[in-house]
C-alpha cells in the first residue's frame, strides 16, 4: 500500500459510490494500494464501545434541505456521467449490516469484490444493503461464505474491528464521508479525488523523508516534502470557515 493513504468510506454515501469508481480507474489495484477504512452511523452496542475507549462521532446528521440537495446533486452528476443510479429508500437502517460485513468480507479476501458489489445493489439498484438477505445474496455472488458474512454484526471479533475502525476516524478527526488522508493532506469530498490521485503520483516520485522527523523546513510543504511532519496548524477550529 501507498504510504499513509487512506480512504475513509460509507456506503450510505452516493459521493463515496462516485468517487471511488473515479479512483478505480486511474489506480490499479485500488484496494491493495490504498487502505480502506469503513465509517458508519453506530448502533448502540458499537456507541457504547467507543464511549468505553474515549472516542466519539464527529459527523452530525444532515437536515431535510441538505438530504433534498444531495439527491438533486447526486442525480445531476450521473446523468453528467452516464451512470445508471436508483436511490435506495432507508426505513430504520443498521448500517452496521454492510460495513461488519465487508470487514467480514475482506478478511476473507473478497474485500474489494463485496465493497463493489454491495455499492452496486445500493446506488444502481436501490437494494436495502442493510437486509441481512440481501448482504447473503451480494455474498454468494462474489464467492464468499453467506452464512459467515450474514453473521458478521455478531461475531465479537468483527465487532471489536469495526470498533477500532472508527476509533481511527475519531483520532483522524473525520467528519464527512469520502475523506482522503495521505501523509499530512486531508481531502474532503468528491470534488478532491484529483488531488488525491496527484498527491499518490508525488508520492512515488518523492524521496523518502519521514526517517527524519527533526528536520527543519522553512516553507511551506511542497510534493517533494509531502510526509515531512509540519507544525504549522495552530489556528483555532473554525478559522477556515
Amino acid at each position: 500500500m501507498k504510504r499513509g493513504a487512506r480512504v475513509f468510506f460509507s456506503f450510505r454515501s452516493p459521493y463515496t459510490w462516485l468517487a471511488v469508481r473515479k479512483l478505480g480507474q486511474a489506480i490499479p489495484n485500488l484496494h491493495r494500494t490504498v487502505e480502506f477504512i469503513p465509517y458508519w452511523d453506530p448502533d448502540e452496542r458499537t456507541s457504547a464501545a467507543l464511549r468505553e475507549r474515549g472516542a466519539e462521532f464527529h459527523y452530525v446528521q444532515m437536515s431535510k434541505a441538505k438530504h433534498m440537495y444531495l439527491l438533486h446533486d447526486t442525480k445531476r452528476l450521473t446523468r453528467q456521467l452516464g451512470i445508471p443510479m436508483a436511490w435506495p429508500i432507508d426505513v430504520n437502517p443498521w448500517w452496521e449490516v454492510p460495513h461488519l460485513t465487508w470487514l467480514a468480507a475482506r478478511r476473507g479476501g473478497l474485500g474489494a469484490e463485496f465493497f463493489d458489489a454491495v455499492m452496486a445493489a445500493r446506488w444502481e439498484r436501490g437494494e436495502n444493503i442493510c437486509d441481512s438477505t440481501v448482504i447473503r445474496g451480494l455474498a454468494e455472488s462474489v464467492g464468499a461464505p453467506p452464512d459467515v458474512l450474514a453473521r458478521a454484526t455478531e461475531d465479537a471479533q468483527i465487532r471489536e474491528e469495526g470498533v477500532d475502525c472508527l476509533v481511527e476516524a475519531y483520532l483522524d478527526d473525520i467528519f464527512g464521508i469520502p475523506y482522503f488522508r495521505i501523509g499530512r493532506h486531508r481531502l474532503w469530498g468528491l470534488d478532491r479525488v484529483d488531488a488525491f490521485i496527484d498527491l499518490l503520483a508525488a508520492q512515488d516520485d518523492s524521496p523518502r523523508q519521514v526517517d527524519s522527523p527533526t528536520r527543519q523546513v522553512d516553507s511551506p510543504p511542497t510534493q517533494d516534502t509531502l510526509l515531512v511532519p509540519f507544525a504549522y496548524d495552530r489556528d483555532t477550529a473554525g478559522g477556515c470557515g
